[in-house]
Formats: C-alpha cells, sequence, structure tokens
C-alpha cells in the first residue's frame, strides 16, 4: 500500500478562542478587557494544544478530521524571517526583480528600512510570506513601466518612504559621457 501524505494549511481565524475554552482559559466580565493584550499571547499559545475535538467545534466534518493522524502548528514568519525570504532564499523576490530590472540596464536597490517596511505590512495583513509579492508589485508596477522609456537611468532606489506610499521611487540617473575636450593645436 502507498502512503499518502496529505497536508492542511491556512489560517483558522479564533481556533484559539474554541483551545481556549477548552482548556478555562476564556475570561468574561470585567477582567476580561484589561487581560487583552496577555489573552492575544494566550491564544497564540492555546494552538500548541490543538485536538480534533477543536477542529470539529471550529466546523470541520468529523470524516476529515479522521484524515489527520498528525497535528502541527507553525507559528507566524517574525518581520526578520520576511526580510530573509524577501532577500537570502535562492530565489528571492528582491533578487528576481533586480533581474527584471537588469534586463534594462538598471540596478535596483532595496535600502534595509525598505525591507522591513515591506515584512512590517506583510504582518499587518497577516498575509506572510504569500503578501510580499503583491506589495512589492503594487509599489514597482508604475516604475517597472516607465523605466524602458526613460533615458539614462541607472539606479532605482526604494526606501521605506516608497514602501509607505509617501514618495516615489529614487531614479538615478547616469550622466552622458562628456566627449573628450579638444586640445588647441600650438
Amino acid at each position: 500500500t502507498r502512503n499518502i501524505l496529505f497536508i492542511c494549511g491556512g489560517a483558522f481565524v479564533d481556533l484559539d478562542k474554541i483551545i481556549q475554552r477548552r482548556l478555562g482559559n476564556h475570561k468574561l466580565g470585567f477582567g476580561a478587557m484589561e487581560d487583552q493584550l496577555e489573552a492575544a499571547q494566550k491564544g497564540r499559545d492555546a494552538l500548541d494544544h490543538v485536538e480534533p475535538e477543536d477542529l470539529l467545534s471550529f466546523g470541520f466534518i468529523p470524516e476529515f478530521i479522521g484524515r489527520l493522524p498528525m497535528i502541527t502548528i507553525l507559528s507566524e514568519l517574525t518581520e526578520d524571517q520576511l526580510v530573509a525570504i524577501l532577500t537570502d532564499t535562492r530565489n528571492a523576490l528582491t533578487k528576481q526583480y533586480a533581474r527584471l530590472f537588469d534586463m534594462e540596464e538598471v540596478e535596483l536597490e532595496f535600502r534595509t528600512d525598505a525591507l522591513k517596511a515591506i515584512a512590517g505590512r506583510a504582518l499587518e495583513r497577516k498575509t506572510g510570506a504569500r503578501g510580499l509579492r503583491s506589495i512589492l508589485e503594487s509599489v514597482l508596477l508604475e516604475t517597472m513601466y516607465e523605466i524602458p522609456s526613460a533615458e539614462n537611468v541607472s539606479k532605482v532606489v526604494i526606501d521605506e518612504n516608497v514602501i509607505n506610499g509617501d514618495a516615489q521611487p529614487l531614479l538615478i540617473y547616469q550622466t552622458p559621457e562628456q566627449p573628450p575636450k579638444a586640445v588647441p593645436e600650438d
């Protein structure tokens, strides 16, 4: 017989609340407002204790849960991990976009604050690594269309202000080479 690996992934919103209720960590009443930050941390920690019965309460059907012999929770990526995905992986998104700009003989530079802003925006949106491409696309799309018709652009610099929508990418132009000055004959 063959063993089939079945992976089920996604964002299971409020599953942590179901687990907290089962574990007895759910608070109601006056004290609940004071402990919102603590409850959020406990919510993330609660996912470590997920059981098939929690998935049933969440809405999964028993036939489906029976096909999940092992349940493992993955924690959210951190800002540093998202920046590493943008820059350090073999097919890093920043490298892909740099290659596209390189086809037009233009260097693409991402400043460190820009990379952190991209990662921060993905964390805000709760899109994780999947959201990085759409953020970069929205920031670079207009520039990618303008570069082929722009003359003498040698470099495009992206900083935090560009990511936040407060500025346009910085275009650095190369100066056309000056013809050598004619030396007067004596």
